[in-house]
Formats: C-alpha cells, structure tokens, sequence
C-alpha cells in the first residue's frame, strides 16, 4: 500500500516517512501487534466500528490492553483528511504500546481483476493458536501467497493437511451451489472477516457454515472471495478448475458497494 498519511496519538498528523514505533515495542522484537484494515468510500470509513471492536478482541487474544476506540476514530479521521479524503485503504495498528493511523491508495487493478476473476493455487496448511486473531504477524501467509504466485496463481487456497478448506491469506472464502452459498465455519482456526459477517447480512441465497473438504469446492458452480479492500471477488478458476465471474459474486459486489455508497 502507498502510503498517504500517517497518524499517531499525542503528535497528530505525520509525514509518511517519520518514524512511529519504538525499538523496544514487541511488535517488532516479536511480532506482538494487532492491526486492522478497512476501505474508505467517498471519505468515510466503512464499518469501523465493526473493525475497532474485532482490534479489541484481537488485542485481547494476543493479551495486549485494549485500544482507547475514539483514539481509533479520531486518529482515522485525522489521516483520511490528510490523505485527501477519496477512495482509500485505511489501517489502524495496535502494539500495546503505540497507535498508529495510515491511510494509502486503493490499488487500481482491483476493478480489472474482479472483472475477469483471480485464479487460486491450493496451499496446504498448519495454523497456529493466533489464527482467529488479526495480528501482525503474517509472515506465513505471505509465504503461503507467494508459493501459489510461483505457480501461476494470482493468490493461494489454504487447506488443511487433512483436506478442509479453510481461507486465503487475506480474505475468507465463499462458494455456490445452486441456489446456496456455503463458506468454513468459524469454529475452523480462521479469521471472522468483518467483511464476511457483511456478506452474511446481505446474502439473497441461504448460506451454509460448516467444515467442508476441498472436493466439494472444487465441484461448486462459483468460487469468491471477500475482503475488506478487495470487497466481493470472484474466482475463475482454482487449481485448474474453472468457474468465471459468477452471478452471488456479482449481486453481492453491487449489494456492498450501495451500502458503502450509501445508496
């Protein structure tokens, strides 16, 4: 992400190059750091709230204290202003020790890439106990996204040893059949999208949460995948197997986009 605007309780809007975080913070000694990302339409962050509150809970979960959620807000405030205040990535992370606010440019090619579906490349994986946390250690995922970007693929599945979908290093992962959309249940080591939590509000179709094997995605009659910057995108193929730009993927996108809109 580019980087616009960065923003720090006590020191107000900074230049993107000033420095932020202490030698001494844990998260960089070791990785002890819950962040969060969400888009900005028109100026206005979409679902913050829901975004702080899961900051909260990830803090939580890494036994970090809590972040102050009106220093959340207002400090997105400050850098969606200093940005500009159009069309933006927004992130917010926590160390326990330091607050920082960025907001960067929305990569152009996210509209391409939706119109003719990105292409996934299973990975097979072991997750952690930190799995259901949004913490800044993603080393792993990273990994994982860089082994399916060497097959060929735009971006990685990851499924377990044991052959259970799971999700994708950065969004969660949906799929159709007929008239039902199914994704992996959240007592899976997966993280509880906010963005998903939205697809499940707005789903049209009866949605199925379950421990599912890779087989039966890969027979499904559409694949996506939803995430916060990326929104709904739909999968043309994974493995090989084709699906294109199916139409849950389709009405979905429209559905989100109208409520971040506000239309």
């Amino acid at each position: 992400m580019n980087v616009l605007s960065v923003a720090v309780p006590g020191r107000g809007l900074l230049r993107p190059g000033e420095p932020v975080f202490r030698a001494d913070d844990e998260a960089l000694l070791r990785g002890r750091a819950a962040f969060e990302t969400t888009r900005v339409y028109g100026g206005r962050p979409f679902l913050l709230e829901r975004h702080v509150e899961r900051l909260q809970a990830s803090a939580e979960r890494l036994r970090l204290p809590p972040p102050d959620p009106d220093e959340c807000a207002h400090l997105a405030r400050v850098v969606i202003d200093g940005a500009g205040g159009a069309d933006l990535a927004l992130r917010l992370y926590w160390t326990g020790m330091t607050l920082v606010a960025t907001a960067g440019a929305i990569d152009p090619e996210l509209d391409a890439l939706r119109a003719r579906g990105i292409r996934l490349a299973v990975v097979r994986w072991s997750t952690g106990a930190l799995a259901g946390a949004k913490s800044t250690s993603y080393a792993e995922n990273m990994g994982a996204q860089d082994v399916a970007v060497q097959q060929g693929a735009d971006d990685a599945l990851l499924v377990s040893h044991e052959g259970i979908v799971l999700e994708a290093p950065t969004a969660n992962v949906w799929w159709r059949e007929g008239e039902r959309l199914l994704t992996p249940s959240l007592d899976l080591p997966i993280l509880a999208g906010v963005t998903r939590g939205l697809v499940l509000e707005l789903a049209e179709h009866e949605t199925i949460e379950g421990v599912f094997p890779l087989e039966r995605l890969l027979a499904a009659d559409e694949v996506f995948l939803c995430s916060s910057i990326r929104e709904v995108m739909p999968v043309a193929a994974v493995d090989g197997h084709a699906y294109g730009v199916g139409r849950a993927a389709r009405s979905l996108q429209e559905q989100l986009r109208a409520q971040a809109l506000g239309s």
